[in-house]
């Protein structure tokens, strides 16, 4: 039975298939024993190889241990946990904050425990999976507008009936196409029809905003939502989540985010990092600005040369392509041409829509991302996509 699957999935250009990084992650590693450029991490202030975040994880395994023994609720929880979920709330400016193992973790947990049965979900389209399954556990009805169209929302939204419990559910910085949601006509509309809004800041946090606190600071919208949640494995270059917001929303999910419940604690060395990791945000704050300049750079030198791009505001920077088949087959040979940049096919975006997804981050050098523009020249050329 599998066989089968695996083999149609074959056909279609729809196979997955593991890619073993032999080296630690950067703007370079080393895939199959020679160095590539690397443009599809999401480490995007080079902090997952950062010393201060090494020394916090080693210290806080020599004092705690590799793991914290069991959920947070039964003594899973550390010292570092805590110390991580202070620093976070600090940091989003809240009076509390709640660390989940992953963002995938953090959103089927927090999305059932803010609306159930009877209650109404709106999620865009181009959501993140996890949002979507969270959506789906919730109970409530669901239903998905199309991308960033608040005409369309609004025409779902006029069709509730009155004081229906809704909620809109939307990424900030959506992770396939780079581009932004609508914040402030989304919360205006949200206002008007008395819905609430939930934003998945997971590669926002630590890149968008004047202080990197994010898309809703991006937007000057800090205020106008109470509670959002994010990763801790993009800009922050560690692993887990966080939800940010009234202590009272934080003591609420502690009993019922069924996805924090029953799950182990993160390890304390992840947490200790991840703190480690907020310091150095705020202490460095020319990573930010190196990763601005070369998004800038590589972002225009894909345009001039002719490539189709999503309208990404972000370091996300998807080259589109459309056939699965020559997606692939573009991302083989840009790796034979020293750069490691994956094919992204359905289901993970739209059919049609498949697509080589770079990232830029704060460690590429000028010179890197100019090999790999030289790269995408040399590839395009040759599948006539140029």
């Amino acid at each position: 039975m599998f066989d089968e699957q695996l083999h149609q999935l074959e056909a279609q250009h729809l196979l997955r298939q593991l890619r073993l990084i032999e080296s630690p992650t950067g703007s370079a590693v080393i895939i199959d024993g020679r160095p590539v450029v690397l443009m599809a991490s999401n480490d995007y202030l080079g902090l997952a190889t950062h010393p201060t975040l090494k020394r916090a994880a080693i210290s806080a395994t020599e004092q705690f241990g590799v793991g914290a023994g069991a959920s947070r609720l039964v003594s899973g929880t550390l010292p570092p946990h805590r110390e991580l979920e202070t620093a976070l709330a600090a940091f989003k400016g809240t009076e509390a904050a709640l660390v989940f193992s992953s963002g995938y973790l953090a959103n089927i947990g927090l999305l059932p425990s803010l609306i159930g049965s009877g209650g109404l979900v709106l999620a865009d389209r181009l959501c993140h999976a996890s949002l979507i399954d969270g959506c789906r556990l919730s109970g409530a009805d669901f239903h998905r507008y199309h991308h960033r169209d608040l005409d369309h929302l609004a025409s779902l939204l006029s069709k509730q009936a009155s004081r229906r419990k809704t909620l809109i559910v939307t990424d900030g910085v959506f992770s396939m196409d780079g581009d932004l949601a609508p914040m402030l006509d989304l919360l205006d509309l949200a206002d008007r029809y008395e819905a609430q809004v939930l934003v998945d800041d997971a590669h926002g946090t630590g890149v968008m905003g004047p202080e990197g606190r994010g898309t809703l600071e991006h937007f000057g919208v800090e205020s106008r939502l109470p509670f959002h949640m994010g990763t801790l494995s993009k800009a922050l270059g560690t692993s887990g989540a966080y939800v940010a917001g009234p202590d009272t929303l934080i003591r609420y999910l502690v009993n019922r985010a069924r996805s924090f419940i029953y799950t182990t604690a993160p390890p304390p060395a992840t947490a200790a990092a991840a703190r480690a990791a907020i310091a150095v945000l705020r202490a460095e704050p020319e990573r930010r600005a190196r990763l601005w300049h070369n998004r800038e750079h590589f972002c225009a030198g894909l345009r001039a040369l002719g490539f189709t791009t999503t309208d990404t505001q972000s370091p996300i920077i998807p080259v589109l392509i459309g056939d699965p088949q020559k997606a692939m087959t573009m991302a083989e040979r840009l790796l034979q041409q020293g750069v490691y940049a994956p094919a992204i096919r359905p289901p993970t975006v739209p059919k049609e829509t498949s697509r080589i997804r770079t990232t830029v981050t704060a460690d590429h050098t000028v010179e890197q991302l100019d090999h790999v523009l030289a790269a995408f020249k040399t590839v395009g050329l040759e599948l006539g996509l140029l």
